[in-house]
């Protein structure tokens, strides 16, 4: 049994997150202002759609503006412990590493003219023009940190506090445009950036790039540089469509989705999913990745569409498709071989995922966890095997169920037997035990 980790003291927090400051701060209005200043001394373009000339000026709005400066700092001395303030910290300092880098690679402008303002707004004003120049635009900044900091809170704050954080949240994210220091395409770009961030150090499990080492299996190699030239064409049209329309950068969105994926088969693995062991995904991971899901949706639904959802196997035991939540509901276990689907919202069947890459088959540690979860669950009732389509990687666990447990006498029994259920499995020698 895991011990609990031992609580950091509330000393200790501070002075790492004090830390933490010291170097984020300096590196920050350095790195913003060298691009400030380079970009000053180019010719700079601007992205702007033309309802944005209908956006009204609201001075006050530079309050909520304002305010995240010290939600920065505050949600960086306000953790629970020291890892707390490391992952937020490398969120920032991934948002800022990147946005620099964009604008110094390609430098946008602000191209709409504040009237004067007076009093608590104007000073604020004043003070903001003192180091923040119109040119760095896509993505914002500001949107990133946000996020970021939104998603901090969010973890905390509930009741009504949750609704005023939520509620001031929006302020600040709508105030990037009622101050006139961004444009529309700056939010979803930053959106986007923050979301990255967020991904990439989650709060609670590994992180994505941990222990990542270069894989030596050919099929996962092959599966990596399809999706990286995927991801490749993707961020190639965006940049491209971009001269004709700002529209065609939504494409960096699958874009980095199909790289993640790319990340995952050359290494990384399935942690780059982020998925639970009950099968939930959290925000940051369901809303970047949700371009490759809505595509793995899709590739089951065509596959599987004309398919009986699941087939008996042995002693209440199925094999099928990934679920919908009314499928799920009918079992007493599902396990879900799918890394890349999260379970059902609604689904109130137990659930246990041993997620594996798609198109690849379950390593022997994953083989042998999935025989004994499927055994002791079946003494409970009805199980569920799946993987997206249930053609390969739950055909692979069944087998092993099947051979493991003595149902079957061999791997090739096994097989036979799974392909005279009607169902379409495609199992490798070697793959079953």
């Amino acid at each position: 049994m895991a011990t609990e980790r031992p609580k950091d003291k509330f000393g200790a927090i501070l002075l790492r997150a004090a830390l933490w400051l010291a170097l984020l701060a300096p590196l920050f209005y350095s790195t913003y202002g060298f691009a400030n200043w380079l970009a000053s001394r180019r010719d700079v373009g601007s992205i702007i759609f033309a309802w944005e000339r209908d956006i009204p000026f609201m001075a006050w709005t530079i309050v909520p503006y304002w305010s995240i400066n010290l939600f920065y700092g505050l949600s960086l001395l306000l953790n629970d412990s020291k890892r707390g303030v490391d992952r937020l910290a490398g969120r920032y300092l991934t948002a800022q590493a990147v946005a620099v880098t964009c604008f110094i690679l390609f430098p946008l402008k602000a191209t709409f003219v504040r009237p004067e303002t007076s009093g608590l707004p104007g000073f604020l004003f004043a003070v903001l023009g003192g180091f923040d120049k119109p040119f760095n635009q896509a993505p914002s900044l500001h949107i990133a940190l946000l996020v970021i900091i939104w998603d901090h809170w969010r973890h905390r704050l509930t009741g009504i506090a949750g609704i005023i954080w939520h509620v001031w949240c929006f302020l600040i994210g709508a105030s990037v445009l009622t101050t006139w220091q961004h444009h529309f395409i700056d939010i979803p770009t930053g959106a986007l950036l923050g979301l990255f961030a967020v991904w990439l150090f989650p709060r609670e499990g590994e992180l994505p790039f941990a222990g990542f080492r270069l894989t030596a299996d050919r099929r996962a190699r092959r599966l990596a540089l399809f999706y990286g030239l995927g991801a490749a064409l993707l961020l190639a049209s965006a940049a491209g469509g971009a001269l004709v329309s700002p529209i065609a950068l939504v494409l960096l969105w699958p874009a980095l989705a199909l790289a993640i994926v790319a990340f995952a088969y050359a290494g990384a693995g399935v942690k780059v999913f982020q998925k639970a062991a009950d099968g939930s995904v959290p925000l940051a991971s369901r809303l970047l990745l949700w371009p490759y899901r809505i595509g793995a949706k899709i590739n089951l639904w065509a596959w599987t569409r004309t398919l009986p959802p699941r087939v008996p196997v042995a002693d209440g035991v199925f094999l099928g498709r990934f679920p919908t939540t009314a499928e799920a509901n009918g079992f007493g276990t599902v396990v879900d071989l799918a890394a890349e689907l999260e379970r059902p919202a609604r689904a109130s069947c137990r659930w246990i995922s041993l997620a594996v890459l798609d198109l690849m088959p379950p390593a022997e540690k994953e083989l042998s966890e999935a025989v004994q979860a499927i055994e002791a669950a079946r003494r409970q009732g009805t199980v569920l095997i799946c993987c997206a389509l249930g053609f390969q990687r739950s055909a692979t666990v069944a087998a092993a169920w099947l051979v493991g447990t003595g149902r079957s006498h061999t791997a090739a029994q096994a097989r036979e037997l799974l392909a005279a259920s009607g169902r379409p499995v495609h199992i490798q020698a070697g793959e079953a035990v």
